[in-house]
């Protein structure tokens, strides 16, 4: 099995080198990642410049661009064979609720989705623990659990995972996606210089964290599983929508 790993902390961090460790005892591993930390990201793309990449000392790839970037690069121009899956992370903080519209550990696997191969997101909430032995270890049974059976459909799956050493994990679920409270004001700042500079303010609190979401899972010490969708469509303003515009027989 050939498994192409990415993130958005860059090349260099820990998580990721744990998770190529953990997973080289059952696969073939190519690291690709961005060349510094990327974090928030999102989806992008490196449109304005031509993008290279070069091999680290520990046989990492890295990109000079964006998770989405190192993805497409790696399956699009790179690779010779086509990897059976991708992963991205381990990412050293939560993605959950609203973060997976910004993250960039949830993109790099996006990407991998949309060029049509099993994807997974994984993420360690952190509180500086850095057990990312644990969620290495999560992530290798669910490979084994997709080299067992694969899926009927294309997957994309959000993975996060407690700060906490192994034993200490309650268990895993499936969940959804939960919100948060809107992010915190921006902080503002003086440089050196005594210009005028701003700090984007801290995500906002966890809002719907009921049963079921993610953000309960992992307050009970449980892995989340996540499956996302792209489309974004609100089907049921639709016709609401035909109505507003006058556009209903």
């Amino acid at each position: 099995m050939r498994i192409l790993l990415s993130n958005d902390d860059g090349y260099f961090a820990p998580g990721l080198a744990c998770l190529a460790e953990t997973l080289s005892s059952i696969a073939d591993i190519i690291v690709v990642a961005p060349e510094r930390d990327r974090s928030g990201a999102s989806n992008s793309l490196t449109l304005d410049r031509p993008l290279s990449f070069r091999k680290s000392h520990n046989g990492f790839y890295y990109v000079n661009g964006t998770p989405t970037d190192c993805v497409h690069l790696a399956v699009t121009g790179m690779l010779d064979d086509l990897p059976d899956m991708i992963i991205s992370g381990i990412n050293d903080g939560a993605n959950m609720g609203d973060d997976t519209i910004y993250s960039g550990t949830v993109a790099a696997a996006t990407e991998g989705f949309l060029l049509g191969i099993p994807s997974i997101a994984v993420s360690l909430v952190s509180v500086s623990s850095g057990n990312f032995s644990t969620a290495a270890n999560v992530t290798l049974n669910m490979v084994q659990q997709f080299m067992k059976e694969k899926f009927h459909a294309p997957i994309l799956l959000n993975i996060n995972v407690p700060d906490v050493p192994q034993e200490q994990l309650q268990g895993l679920d499936v969940t959804r996606l939960g919100r948060r409270h809107k992010a915190e004001g921006v902080i503002k700042a003086h440089n050196p210089r005594g210009n005028i500079v701003y700090w984007v303010g801290a995500a906002g609190a966890a809002q719907d964290a009921g049963e079921g979401t993610d953000f309960f899972s992992i307050q009970n010490n449980r892995v989340s599983v996540t499956p996302l969708q792209i489309d974004l469509t609100r089907y049921d303003q639709i016709e609401y929508l035909k109505d507003w515009l006058g556009l209903s027989c």
